[in-house]
């Protein structure tokens, strides 16, 4: 079945994705990565949108993630001309909060130094991943959101960490409370400071026994991480030269999740 198609890359959740239709009525879908996957090999799919009558389409952007918009007539002839446009969602409703809800203002027992504590515990993480910031866009950034995008808590600093925050704690916290760490290896995380002392940590807590390691290889090659770590380069790593970005995270979610 012939259709058009337009990858959207990351979009926030309430922004809203407005296709425009030139002509006929139109089956508008738009989907997740795993979707579109799915849609594109003949798969059963789940998706937003439909059959479209009318033009131009609004469809809300239902949670943060990497998301595309397909385009088809139904097997049916005819000419499709579309174009589609993201458009900012509608700000919160204005509510006036009592000042006795403002964490900054009150003394409460489940918000502590910056973060809510559930019974008594820190928020719990299902995966910390660590890495170096020049690999941040190629592959950091989008696996933390497919990741969010399936379900997984994720300690990822761009989701953590706010302006006065404490790094070395934050980082600890993030450590401290993450049952599996991503380890993305790359040339540029064998020299980060950082990086080499998250590693330590989660190391630390796989040899105890109390966290899984995940290494991710990214522009890197084995001998590198034989001289960096023979340890490392021992487990059983993705490399992201032979997989995609949502392959690897869908089989982080399938290791987590078992």
């Amino acid at each position: 079945m012939k259709f058009q198609y337009y990858d959207l890359g990351n979009l926030k959740g309430g922004e809203i994705v407005e296709v425009t239709l030139s002509g006929n009525a139109a089956n508008v879908r738009l989907m997740d990565s795993s979707n579109y996957s799915n849609f594109k090999n003949g798969r059963r799919h789940n998706y937003y949108g439909g059959y479209a009558k009318k033009s131009p389409v609004r469809i809300p952007v239902p949670r943060s993630g990497h998301w595309h918009v397909t385009i088809d007539l139904g097997g049916y002839g005819g000419t499709l001309r579309s174009s589609v446009n993201v458009l900012p969602g509608s700000l919160p409703e204005i509510k006036n909060v009592p000042l006795s809800n403002v964490p900054s203002l009150r003394l409460d027992r489940n918000y502590v130094n910056g973060q809510y504590i559930e019974d008594g515990r820190p928020r719990q993480y299902d995966v910390f991943i660590s890495h170096a910031s020049e690999d941040k866009d190629e592959v950091v950034r989008p696996l933390a959101h497919k990741l969010q995008e399936l379900g997984l808590s994720v300690w990822y600093d761009e989701f953590e960490l706010k302006i006065g925050d404490s790094l070395r704690r934050k980082i600890d916290k993030g450590l401290a409370n993450s049952r599996f760490g991503v380890v993305v290896l790359s040339t540029a995380f064998i020299n980060k400071g950082w990086a080499n002392y998250e590693l330590d940590g989660i190391i630390t807590k796989a040899v105890s026994g109390q966290q899984v390691i995940l290494p991710i290889w990214h522009n890197i090659t084995k001998q590198q991480v034989i001289d960096y770590s023979p340890s490392l380069a021992d487990k059983l790593a993705r490399n992201t030269a032979i997989n995609t970005i949502e392959k690897i995270a869908e089989e982080i979610y399938e290791v987590v999740k078992n």
